[in-house]
């Protein structure tokens, strides 16, 4: 006899109500049950966990979710179904245009295209006006499934290299899956939006370069950046924020603040101008007194070392292509691209003893990567780049208690930047590493166990850790709501065993030692952009390169002025005058673009009263005050922000 229960399948939907139809049912059927207005907002669907179509068929008993534009899922389904229509375009456009992949991304997606000449603004503008066209006409999206080698046979019928190239990569008897939506089919796994008419909101950004299979040997292809939303007001919203994010641009305001730049003599590399360097200082200086409190030893190690120590490493195996390489004397070299075996050599310098431990080394190290140039962005990414870098050599008994003092450290440096949002990850084991899994599962345990006694949540994220070890990263957001992986804390204990780094335990037993690499702010460079971006330029005073400028209102006042610079740089304050014969409000205008904290104005009142007019960043005026009443209102505004 059939199975009856297999022709009138039971759905159990999420608030655990069920309901049974008398034959195999599609999930658009399932949502139209439930209610028209589901299934209006209907765009595809779980079943037993699996995103699937609204097409697909259930026949058998199932779990089932419909998935709407509120879920995160359907907004995923939104901006992938866009990219297609953002495909499905260009074709009618462009015929000899080829597709090749259009995944999606944060706030949206790309499509990646091979085409004759360049796609330029106005391209982006016609064909962002097909997309709406096309969406217009609502035309089904339509799922089939067909054999890998008919799939092929298919795209290249069409023209469509690169496609036919992607499926002849996969295995041979499997099928794939195509969807049509009019006269265009491309292939995909799905699932996608019922039709194109649900594709109401999204916008073209911009065209880059992008090498094929993401290999600069490949042909260089045309990658175009869209972005999608659910509803105008959210992709308003973003829209907003690219500006916000525009205008604090750390490549923009590091140029009109004379802080750095960066030329194609040194191609990722910057070149920092005083105010620049000023900055730079109050954050390392800062950093080197968490050092101290924290029980660290500043060290240095060699810039270039032999490439023979990068291979016991596992850097050679691991990391070769992102390193720089010289020779000298018939030996070959590298730039050394992160500090830890030079850390693992200062411990080796000595017979250990495990009262020694933990040993905590700490590095401003200057390392180098070979970063692919159409990857630089300014101080965000560069091939150039030091490291508030830090080593601890510690027994197994002592990792809970290392890992837990740095979570505490690194929050209060946080905060101390003015980042009060951070979110906690655990990168685990990746599939290209070193060591046995059961050292692995020993490194991640005890990381979990580190953040557990901290009594904080955190996310795992499963195949991203180091080669060497798995690492809990910081992730910071700024006053615009962008979220930056900064610090790091990471386990490893293979480095010590590849570089043969040992102690002497309580017994007389040589052991090795557990390895934690751990960094606060990361790069250096990174994170002054971070900063530069956080506070759009108008650094806090502790931090502000230049705090306070003395203007002279008259040639008089001049001499006034100088006194004044001269004792609040006694008091340890960073200050300037401008002495130059320009009228008063065009000095206070020039400095108050630079984004001064303080603007302190002297003429003859002023000197004759030994006071200053003070003017705070924000065009607030202060009034007159005497200074040392201005001093007394700095030092307590320095002790308050740091």
């Amino acid at each position: 006899m059939p199975n009856i229960r297999k022709s009138m399948p039971n759905i159990t939907l999420p608030d655990g109500s069920q309901r049974q139809y008398e034959g195999a049912v599609t999930l658009a059927q399932v949502a139209a049950s439930i209610g028209p207005g589901l299934a209006k907002a209907a765009l595809a669907g779980k079943v037993n966990g699996q995103l699937v179509d609204l097409s697909h068929r259930i026949s058998h008993d199932a779990h089932v979710a419909i998935v709407t534009d509120k879920d995160p899922e359907g907004l995923d389904i939104i901006r992938h179904s866009t990219a297609h229509l953002l495909a499905y375009a260009v074709k009618e456009l462009f015929p000899e245009a080829q597709v090749t992949i259009g995944p999606v991304i944060d706030n949206g997606f790309y499509y990646d295209f091979a085409y004759k000449r360049p796609f330029t603004l106005e391209d982006l503008a016609t064909i962002e006006a097909k997309m709406a066209e096309l969406a217009a006409r609502d035309e089904p999206v339509v799922r089939r499934v067909v054999p890998r080698d008919e799939a092929v046979t298919f795209f290249k019928g069409q023209g469509e290299h690169y496609k036919a190239e992607i499926i002849a990569g996969i295995p041979a008897g499997e099928d794939v899956s195509l969807y049509t939506e009019g006269r265009f089919t491309d292939l995909c796994r799905g699932p996608h939006v019922p039709s194109t008419g649900r594709l109401k909101v999204f916008k073209l950004m911009k065209v880059a370069g992008a090498y094929w299979r993401g290999d600069h040997h490949n042909e260089q292809l045309q990658r175009i950046y869209g972005t999608a939303w659910a509803r105008k007001e959210e992709q308003a919203a973003y829209l907003q924020r690219l500006e916000e994010a525009e205008r604090r641009d750390h490549r923009r305001l590091g140029k009109e603040l004379d802080l750095f730049h960066f030329q194609e003599d040194g191609p990722g590399l910057a070149f920092w101008h005083p105010k620049g360097w000023a900055l730079w200082q109050v954050v390392e200086q800062y950093l080197r007194q968490v050092y101290r409190d924290s029980g660290y030893q500043e060290v240095r190690c060699p810039q270039v070392l032999d490439v023979s120590l990068w291979k016991r490493s596992g850097h050679w195996d691991n990391y070769a292509e992102n390193m720089f390489f010289t020779e000298s004397e018939k030996r070959q070299f590298a730039l050394k691209p992160m500090n830890c075996p030079g850390h693992v050599q200062l411990f080796n310098a000595a017979l250990r003893s495990y009262r020694e431990l933990p040993l905590r080394y700490g590095e401003f190290g200057a390392c180098h990567r070979n970063e692919p140039s159409g990857g630089l962005h300014g101080l965000l990414r560069v091939r150039g780049f030091t490291q508030d870098d830090g080593h601890i050599f510690c027994t197994e008994d002592q990792i809970e208690s290392e890992v837990t003092a740095f979570h505490r450290q690194a929050m209060q440096v946080y905060a101390d930047f003015g980042f009060t949002e951070i979110d906690l990850k655990i990168a685990l084991r990746p599939d290209k590493r070193i060591g046995e899994d059961a050292v692995w599962d020993k490194a991640e345990a005890a990381l979990r166990a580190a953040l557990g006694a901290c009594g904080v949540r955190w996310t795992e994220l499963p195949g991203e850790g180091a080669f060497y070890g798995p690492k809990i990263e910081y992730h910071m957001k700024d006053s615009i709501g962008r979220a930056w992986q900064v610090g790091t804390m990471q386990v490893d204990f293979m480095m010590p065993e590849r570089l043969d780094a040992d102690y002497i335990d309580e017994n007389s037993v040589r052991k090795r030692p557990v390895m934690l690499h751990r960094a606060i702010v990361g790069s250096m460079e990174r994170f002054i952009g971070i900063l530069i971006e956080h506070h759009a330029g108008a650094l806090p005073l502790w931090l502000a390169p230049i705090q306070a400028v003395v203007l002279n209102i008259t040639d008089e006042s001049a001499a006034y002025a100088s006194e004044i610079t001269q004792a609040l740089k006694k008091q340890g304050l960073r200050v300037e005058s401008d002495l130059r014969n320009e009228k008063i409000t065009y000095k206070i205008r020039e400095h108050s673009l630079q984004k001064i904290p303080y603007l302190l104005v002297v003429g003859d009142k002023e000197r004759a009263s030994q006071a200053v007019s003070v003017r705070a960043r924000g065009n607030k005026d202060l009034g007159v005050l005497p200074l040392a009443e201005f001093s007394q209102r700095t030092r307590k505004e320095l002790a308050d922000l740091q």
